[in-house]
């Protein structure tokens, strides 16, 4: 397949196998998504959303997060990893959302990067997830599924976010960030496919023998 072929392809399998995919990590609102998506860093949404309902009963807002002690935020993300970091970051961004945005979310990407804990995938969740507006968050699933169905050269998530960006039509990123995390997921996992197994890989490269070695983010 030449590489248009091989877009094409993708975005009709995968739209095929997850016409509306949901947003994996519970939540209420704008907030609450931020929340859950800066608990995933390095951490599933399945612990995240078994650890979320405690954080919720805490506090499920901006108003009543910024006043709790660090320690008590902690004592309950705990099972999501690095939380003394992602206390600190809630607790704090809680406060700036309150103080600059009248305890609203805003919907800008430069606006969200600014605040503590929130890098430039969480941002772009949030503004796809939360307010769809187009983005293309890039997750090590989807980073490794771009090298093996040979859409980017992979060397970094941004490059690879600027690859599938040029790659696929604007109006598609949203549900396609999510398609190809499903699909990583349940075919194409780091140790379930090496480029030669799920069906995507095997239409893609019929012809491929060796595992194709990806790059780590």
């Amino acid at each position: 397949m030449l590489k248009q072929e091989r877009v094409d392809y993708i975005l009709k399998e995968l739209k095929r196998r997850y016409p509306k995919p949901p947003v994996p990590l519970d939540h209420k609102d704008e907030y609450t998504l931020l929340v859950a998506v800066l608990l995933s860093a390095q951490c599933t949404d399945e612990r995240v959303n078994k650890v979320t309902p405690h954080l919720w009963q805490l506090a499920d807002n901006p108003f009543d997060m910024a006043p709790q002690p660090v320690e008590k935020i902690k004592e309950i993300i705990r099972p999501c990893g690095l939380s003394p970091q992602k206390s600190k970051a809630i607790k704090n961004l809680s406060q700036i959302l309150i103080d600059k945005y009248d305890g609203v979310v805003p919907q800008n990407m430069d606006a969200l990067e600014e605040l503590p804990g929130v890098g430039h995938k969480t941002a772009g969740v949030v503004m796809s997830q939360a307010f769809g507006v187009p983005a293309f968050p890039v997750d090590t699933h989807i980073h490794r599924l771009a090298q093996r169905w040979g859409l980017t050269n992979g060397k970094s998530v941004s490059q690879t976010e600027k690859d599938l960006k040029r790659l696929f039509p604007k109006e598609s990123w949203n549900d396609l960030h999510l398609q190809i995390i499903y699909y990583a997921r349940e075919f194409c996992t780091a140790r379930g496919c090496d480029g030669t197994v799920c069906p995507v890989c095997t239409t893609c490269y019929p012809n491929r023998k060796k595992p194709k070695i990806t790059q780590k983010a």
